[in-house]
């Protein structure tokens, strides 16, 4: 291994980044193409309430961070009735934010601190966090699986998904479901702020030149977990951060892309 890799914790950061780039390729390419990147932004930062309060319950952040992220999701789909789908979602999402401050400051004392929560830390992983982060990517390797007929149809022609036998409520509400559970497996590794840096940068610079989802899936895994492990290595030899490294390169990466492609 590297000098940068030789440490345990790095390791264990280096095998979470590839986790994390292998869920990417997967569920980043239909947050893009479904153009979800708004909502999923917002449902990883809407679990930074559930991450206050975890260390005060004596709850597992994970738990918490899903049970906040899933009243999101109701949220918005609730909001939508009455507003537009964006602004449905940005003022979930400014509540939800609000909230975690409001919590963070005043309420409960945290076990971690907030710009840990807002950031994450890829060198503060433990086991469980490994073994959560696999689980996801298991089970969202058996979803594309299954649904990606589904979400295909309902991406690329919604009118006539229906016809094809397609349940779009169905196949539209896993989705949700999906993204909000890979949202809150990256959340250690990110923050709460910076969960698009890995679901959606990625897959959004490869659709600038994928000719098709395939591609655009293997791509995305692949330009993850190159720009994953150049975060690490990055942050190690800087001593700053992984989570705002990784966004940094990956948002340079996008423009580079899309300066050439045009």
């Amino acid at each position: 291994m590297p000098e940068a890799f030789e440490a345990p914790f790095m390791q264990k950061a280096l095998l979470e980044s590839l986790l994390l780039a292998a869920l990417a390729g997967m569920l980043g390419s239909w947050i893009v193409l479904r153009r979800l990147a708004f909502y999923t932004h917002g449902v990883g930062t809407a679990a930074f309430p559930g991450l206050v309060i975890a260390g005060p319950a004596g709850v597992a952040p994970q738990v918490t961070a899903l049970a906040a992220s899933l009243l999101y999701a109701g949220g918005v789909g609730g909001l939508r009735r009455r507003v537009a789908s964006d602004a449905a979602t940005g003022l979930a999402l400014v509540g939800a934010l609000a909230l975690g401050v409001i919590l963070a400051s005043d309420v409960y004392e945290t076990g971690a601190g907030v710009d840990r929560l807002l950031f994450g830390s890829l060198i503060g992983l433990s086991d469980r966090d490994l073994w959560l982060t696999a689980g996801v990517v298991a089970l969202v390797a058996v979803l594309d699986l299954v649904l990606r007929r589904a979400w295909l149809a309902q991406g690329f022609d919604p009118t006539t998904a229906r016809a094809l036998g397609v349940r779009p409520a169905l196949a539209d509400a896993v989705l949700m479901i999906a993204v909000a559970a890979a949202a809150v497996v990256a959340l250690d590794a990110v923050g709460a702020l910076l969960v698009t840096a890995v679901l959606v940068i990625p897959a959004a610079t490869v659709r600038l030149v994928a000719t098709s989802v395939s591609g655009l899936q293997a791509g995305t895994a692949a330009l993850a977990a190159v720009e994953g492990v150049a975060g690490l290595w990055l942050a190690y030899e800087l001593n700053v951060g992984p989570g705002p490294v990784t966004a940094v390169l990956g948002g340079a990466v996008f423009a580079v892309v899309a300066v050439v492609r045009r």
